[in-house]
């Protein structure tokens, strides 16, 4: 099973966490329609390094940024969501 390093509460099993998003389909609420659309169910797929948003559903219920690589499926980096680096 894989690890996240949860910021809070140290590294935990991936079992503890539920995958939200990738940031990248996040939508402002002042966007159009049509934008929010295309941003929702038209994304790009790619390969190599993401940002998606994750939350520790089973441990400090925070929001993450987790930064993973999808070809290796290694965790680059985690944060708190909205937190400044």
């Amino acid at each position: 099973m894989q690890q996240i390093p949860c910021p809070h509460c140290g590294p935990r099993a991936q079992a503890e966490f539920d995958y939200i998003r990738s940031l990248d389909s996040i939508v402002p609420l002042e966007t159009a329609p049509e934008a929010a659309m295309a941003t929702l169910w038209a994304r790009d797929n790619p390969r190599g390094e993401t940002a998606e948003l994750w939350r520790h559903s089973y441990g400090c219920r925070q929001w993450l940024t987790l930064r993973r690589d999808t070809v290796s499926l290694a965790v680059l980096s985690a944060t708190i969501w909205g937190a400044q680096a």
